[in-house]
């Protein structure tokens, strides 16, 4: 489309904020090639032409060409022959394909001129959240990204996080969902008198790392075990325990498995 392949190598930046511009401005272009510029974009990729890579520039704007002839090239080149794969599966599959391999090059582009400009320890992990802070180009081109800003703003409201999951995962009010929930006071002054464990309660600890439970955290139980864990543990995030119909910890897993 626009511009020409030196269209990112005409100027070096050198701050970490010059390098979050030039990744902005990058990342900018490749969504609108695969989201409101998608038609011209598919056109372009012609599987009858050579290897295509697509570019993202500095300036939000966005090409299909041949890769660099230089070797080794002045930047880190997109991944080779998009354009193959074109017709040989669904297009919405191609362009989260294509998305995947565009967040890999950013990133990589990135990182080249952190290297180059000498960035410590510091200065690349800052550079590295700010660029984490916004949605990948994949997340965006899946739509996933509006669902990731929900989600963020739920997970901040943890009580309501745990309550959902509680009730996804059964009907039953065991004695623990009532633990974590620092809302129902009343209830549990209640439940003190019947059950005199709520002390016990209040000290129970991730089946995996073994840290005592805290009201900012999501947590999950085993539907087996009945062990709880942290989220972040066992790798479940709330919008994913929302479609676990009976969730089983890696231990009952592999129990299972080995059965």
């Amino acid at each position: 489309m626009d511009g020409g392949g030196d269209g990112g190598a005409a100027y070096n930046p050198r701050t970490v904020e010059e390098v979050f511009r030039d990744f902005k401005g990058r990342r900018n272009g490749m969504i609108k090639a695969l989201t409101t510029d998608v038609e011209n974009f598919y056109r372009l990729c012609d599987p009858e032409k050579e290897n295509l890579c697509l570019y993202g520039n500095p300036n939000e704007q966005w090409e299909v060409n041949l890769p660099a002839e230089e070797v080794p090239p002045e930047l880190p080149e997109p991944v080779l022959g998009i354009n193959f794969a074109r017709d040989g599966m669904m297009e919405k599959d191609w362009l989260s394909l294509v998305a995947v391999h565009s967040d890999a090059w950013l990133l990589a582009v990135a990182f080249f001129f952190g290297a180059r400009f000498g960035f410590d320890k510091a200065d690349r992990k800052r550079l590295f959240n700010m660029m984490n802070d916004l949605p990948s180009i994949f997340e965006v081109v899946a739509g996933t990204a509006k669902k990731q800003s929900k989600e963020k703003s739920s997970v901040s409201n943890n009580s309501s996080n745990r309550s959902k999951s509680n009730s996804k995962r059964g009907s039953e009010p065991r004695p623990k969902y009532s633990k974590p929930e620092p809302k129902d006071e009343e209830e549990e002054e209640g439940v003190e008198e019947e059950d005199e464990d709520d002390d016990e309660q209040g000290e129970t600890q991730c089946g995996a790392c073994g840290e005592s439970y805290a009201a900012d955290e999501f947590w999950i139980c085993c539907d087996l075990c009945e062990n709880w864990f942290h989220g972040k543990c066992v790798k479940i995030t709330p919008a994913r325990a929302e479609h676990i119909k009976q969730y089983k910890c890696p231990s009952c897993s592999n129990k299972r498995a080995r059965s």
